[in-house]
């Protein structure tokens, strides 16, 4: 790369936008004759190729039921149903957090109770959930940040402790383990995205993994509008959230290759962090030794005083250099216009810090090594020349 930026008058580090995600997919060879069977015999949707997805993501995650919907918003929507609290009822989240959490809750007509983070995790702070248990909560619902499982024992301790249910939005965290086992089979649900951003994709598609037979019948019925049996009569209001047999059969085709990718996204990881961690002001989420990581994202916290530039200013000035970032997640979901009413004001210090800190830089499974060398390069240079960057990006309103 040039030794100057493009902010700055130099090239930019790529010629065409780099992307921060590119979804991996199995080559067509390995699914062609399953589609071409789909299409021929009619049923494309909730059928064969459904039930094989379920099979051996249930086999993989070593838990009994898997259930296939159409995207993981539907499945926390459909799980946090089937808690059947009362209205109004309160559920313990953490504000650093994707909204979907959120949502699900909130579409449920219940009232989310944020709860901070912990700094070097990101995940939901246990001490923090414990001080935000009123007469009303509901249950508690954790979520597995960027591929990192969330702290499960001691807040299977709190919720056991206060008769609360314990719920788990782990979109990213397929593939992950926590205290040797598969995320999967912990709390009363634990709900997957197949999105195209995620390591294993069905293009789109969810996967609610859970140890209750019941449970898994009712959120079979849930997908389905809350049909009972016959199809004739709603038993309850669920939703449209039944998975193509198209996605199935795509997701199983990656899901068959998922430790590869899993593999290929924490060298990816290592790659980017070996080659930054000589930078001041840049530091990592921390993967505690009794747990690993799907490698979902890559993300650096960009720490102001030690890099010269703040997350915000390093964003504008990649995006300069034709490499996508994103803010993850910005801002906390506490703060955000559709959920703010619902902020107590209890002080969430930690959630607030991540989100100003946080940037996703590209990953995905295929990514060329030497495509991760020039990211590095133009963080790198960026770093050298942070205050003219900073003075061009305040002159240009960017900074």
């Amino acid at each position: 790369m040039n030794a100057r930026p493009a902010i700055l008058g130099g090239p930019p580090a790529f010629d065409e936008p780099l992307p921060i995600i590119r979804p991996t997919i199995a080559p067509i060879d390995e699914w062609e004759a399953d589609l071409r069977a789909v299409l021929a015999s009619g049923i494309v949707t909730v059928g064969p190729m459904n039930g094989r997805l379920e099979r051996a993501v249930a086999e993989y995650l070593d838990v009994p039921e898997v259930v296939a919907v159409a995207n993981c918003t539907s499945g926390l929507m459909l799980a946090v149903q089937a808690l059947g609290l009362p209205p109004n009822a309160e559920v313990i989240v953490p504000s650093f957090t994707f909204a979907a959490t959120v949502h699900a809750v909130v579409w449920n007509g219940l009232r989310p109770t944020f709860a901070d983070s912990r700094l070097d995790t990101c995940a939901i702070d246990p001490e923090s959930v414990e001080e935000a248990i009123t007469g009303k909560t509901g249950a508690i619902m954790a979520t597995d940040i960027f591929g990192v499982p969330a702290d499960v024992a001691p807040l299977a301790r709190i919720a056991e402790d206060h008769g609360l249910p314990l719920l788990f939005d782990s979109a990213q965290s397929l593939g992950a383990t926590y205290r040797g086992a598969r995320v999967g089979g912990f709390g009363v649900a634990q709900v997957f995205s197949m999105s195209p951003t995620k390591v294993v994709t069905a293009l789109e598609g969810g996967l609610i993994a859970t140890r209750d037979d019941s449970l898994a019948a009712r959120l079979r019925r849930g997908r389905d509008y809350g049909k009972n049996t016959d199809g004739m009569d709603m038993e309850f209001v669920g939703l449209s959230a039944r998975l193509s047999e198209v996605h199935a059969l795509v997701g199983h085709a990656n899901f068959l290759r998922i430790d590869d990718l899993v593999e290929a996204r924490r060298e990816r990881i290592g790659s980017y962090q070996e080659h930054l961690s000589k930078l001041p002001g840049i530091r990592y989420q921390a993967i505690p030794s009794d747990r690993t990581t799907s490698g979902n994202y890559m993300v650096v916290f960009v720490e102001a005083d030690g890099f010269g530039l703040t997350r915000n200013e390093l964003y504008e000035a990649l995006a300069r250099e034709n490499i996508q970032t994103k803010k993850y997640f910005h801002p906390p979901v506490h703060s955000q216009t559709a959920f703010r009413q619902w902020h107590d004001g209890r002080p969430l210090p930690v959630a607030e810090r991540l989100a100003e800190e946080g940037l996703a830089l590209p990953l995905w499974s295929h990514l060329d090594p030497a495509t991760i060398d020039r990211v590095v390069e133009a963080i790198k240079v960026l770093h050298k020349h942070a205050p003219d960057v900073r003075t061009s990006l305040t002159e240009d309103g960017a900074g």
